[in-house]
Formats: structure tokens, sequence, C-alpha cells
């Protein structure tokens, strides 16, 4: 069976990226089309034989590919798949809308239904005079995004979160696969003493699925080494001499692109009025403005490595979560590091986090309710093999099962 591989664009780092290098883990031989690379920014894809639409060789685009939104339909439409059986879209976009022949099998593996066109459509269109001059465009591009979002032949949902908008704006049905623990598996529990953690169902440890012994998905399924997710900076192996000014638990972490919706400034305003430490890990187009907001308590340490993030989970003293995120995988992250997690209390993160015993949640983007929160966080214990435990739900190993199910149960569906 060939199988291809589909994403938006890939030109950044970032959660859905590590969702790609799993599926690259399961299907490693399968191509990757996208509609443009920026090799730059993404040397994670350079594991893939990377095939990109004719929009790469538009200027600018592989930088820039918002200035091309009107042609997206059309080159995720011009990709051919006759040779392959199975097609995965990842996307958050344009990717679920190829046009595939009768023959070969299109899952749609849904990160959120366009979130500018949807969910987020108020956030990014504040301006009122920029939301009436675009009005054609977005118009054309939902009535499209809805004729795309018929063509997969299933749809699996990051979260129940993205389960529901996905029936909301797409009317389609879907399951839900949690996106993998991909993060340095091999030391994620080396920071705990051994007697916490004996009593925990490791990732060996899970059960087999009946369906794995199938011979149609046997195949597919091979392992391939650790290493594809070994350090990495925007996605790309590097070594490191970076020093860390690190003391154990005595700062708070944030892990995230710097990128208007994921609302750091809240809790960069938060921690400028406490002076309590807070460090923040990722870059984006906020960086600049958020580092001329931040106070000395609070250090923007840019694009890391694997390894030297996994340095500054394992000595904060809690992840802060200020965003409404479709999943929120840097949430298990920490967790898997014993870490609990400060979020608002809206999105994926209500999925992942058990209030009270592996973080605690806010209840309104505002400076007052994190504050609060955080404070309240100040008197509580947590147990880290609570955490670690919660955290073991969402193995590399359970991610693989359930494709496998998945693509078994539409293989035998149109047998």
């Amino acid at each position: 069976m060939k199988v291809a591989l589909v994403y938006d664009r890939v030109n950044k780092w970032g959660g859905a990226e590590r969702v790609l290098l799993a599926l690259h883990k399961i299907f490693p031989d399968a191509p990757l089309y996208t509609s443009v690379y920026d090799e730059r920014k993404a040397a994670w894809a350079k594991v893939f034989r990377v095939k990109t639409s004719f929009l790469q060789n538009f200027p600018f685009a592989s930088e820039n590919h918002e200035y091309y939104a009107l042609l997206m339909p059309l080159a995720f439409e011009s990709f051919s798949f006759d040779e392959y059986d199975l097609v995965i879209s990842v996307t958050s976009e344009a990717a679920k809308g190829i046009i595939t022949k009768p023959g070969t099998r299109h899952i749609c593996y849904c990160l959120t239904p366009t979130r500018y066109l949807w969910s987020g459509y108020d956030e990014y269109f504040k301006n009122s005079f920029f939301r009436f001059i675009s009005r054609p465009v977005i118009s054309y591009l939902r009535f499209w995004d809805k004729i795309a979002s018929q063509r997969p032949d299933a749809f699996i949902a990051i979260s129940k979160e993205v389960q529901k908008r996905i029936k909301k704006y797409y009317d389609r049905t879907s399951s839900v696969i949690y996106p993998p623990l991909t993060l340095d598996g091999a030391s994620r529990l080396t920071h705990f003493p051994r007697d916490a953690c004996s009593n925990l169902i490791t990732v060996q440890e899970f059960p087999r699925s009946l369906n794995e012994s199938r011979c149609l998905t046997k195949n597919l399924l091979q392992d391939q080494p650790k290493s594809t997710f070994s350090s990495l900076k925007n996605g790309q192996p590097e070594n490191s001499n970076r020093q860390s000014s690190i003391i154990n638990g005595q700062y708070f972490l944030i892990v995230s692109r710097l990128v208007p919706y994921k609302k750091i400034d809240l809790p960069i305003r938060v921690f400028n009025k406490l002076g309590l430490p807070l460090k923040i890990v990722g870059t984006g187009i906020e960086e600049n403005r958020l580092k001329r907001m931040a106070k000395s308590n609070i250090e923007l340490l840019g694009s890391l490595t694997d390894k030297e993030l996994v340095e500054y989970y394992k000595d904060c003293r809690a992840l802060i979560f200020p965003g409404i995120e479709d999943f929120g995988l840097t949430i298990i992250e920490a967790q898997s590091f014993g870490k609990p997690v400060v979020a608002f209390r809206k999105g994926g993160s209500k999925e992942s986090i058990i209030n009270g015993r592996t973080g605690i949640f806010f209840d309104s983007q505002t400076e007052k309710s994190l504050s609060d929160a955080i404070l309240k966080f100040q008197k509580m214990n947590f147990n880290p093999q609570d955490l670690i435990k919660n955290a073991e739900k969402y193995s590399f190993e359970e991610f693989k099962l359930k494709i496998q199910e998945e693509i078994s149960h539409l293989i035998t569906k149109y047998s």
C-alpha cells in the first residue's frame, strides 16, 4: 500500500509538525505534499521527500504564504494522488481540499477547521475596515472550505473540542485521536525517583489492539529509530553549548509560538505585577513587542533545541497556558515531567488537565483571573506521579495503534 502525507505549509515548527514526524515514524516512505516549503524555517522536514505546489515558485510565497490565500485552494487541487492507495492530510487550512480518485482513500487529521474563517474570525478581523474590504475573499474561501470538507473519506479530530467544530462548521462526524507525546521520550522519567514511577504503565506495557494483527495494516506500521525525535531547534538537530541560569522549580514557564491568538501578553502583564520569574520559549511575530513589555523578571529565550527544552521543563515550577488551543501539546509535555499547568479553562486544555491534580484553571482571560489562579497555585501541592501517569495516555504507541485502527476501519468500509 502506497501512502502520502499532505500538510498546509512547511515553513514553521510547532505541535502540528511533531504530529507529522510521528506519522513519518509510522510511514517512513510516505512523501509530504505541501503548498510551500521554507528549508530555513523547517529543517525538521529534511526527513521527508517534500513535494511542493506551483506556489513555491511565486515571490515570497514560502515565507509569506498569506499573500496567496486565494490561490491555496488551487494549489492543493493541482496535486495528483493517482499512484497512492491512502492519503493522510494534516491540516488546519486547505490541505483537506485535495482531490483523489475513487480508489484512493483520504483521511483528514484535522487540527481545527480553518481558524481565520470560522472559530477565530472575530479575532483575526477586529478592524472593521479590514473586515469590510476582505468580505468577498472570506466569502469565497468559506464557500470553498465547506466544499473541501466533504472530500475526505474520514475525519480525525485532535481533540473533542475540534470534533465539535468539525460538526458545527462542516457537518461531518469524526473520531478523536490525540496527538502523541514525542519530546525526548527516552529521558522523560529520569528526573524522578524510580520508586515514584514504579507502578506506572509504560509505553511498552500498553495493551496491543486485536486489529494490529491484520495483514493489511501490519506492513504499514514499521517502527523507526527513536532518533526521529532527537534534539531539535525549529525541527533541526543541533548541538548546544547554551548555559542555563536555572534554579530548580523557581520559575514559571511558557512554551509557545509568539502570535496574537496565543495571548502571551496576558501572563507578561500579570508577571510584571507579581514580580515572579517567568521564562518564555518560542519565537513569532509578537516577539519584539513582548520583549518591550517584559520587565527584568521575565526572560524570552527564543527557540531552543529539544534537549534544552527538556531541561527547562524539568526545572520549572509550572507551565502557564493562557490561550484557547485546539489541544495543547505543551500541556502534556509539562505533565510528562511531573510539572502542573495553570491554564485557561476553554478549548483543548479541559481534556488534558485534571483540575486540582495535574493543574488548575482560570476562567477568564483577564489579569485578575490569571493572577488569582497563580496565587492559588502557590499554596497547592501536586504529586508528580499523578502528572506523569496522566501524560502516559498520550504515548506514541497509543497514537500509532489508533491510527492503525482508523485505517483498518476505513479500508474495511470501502472493501
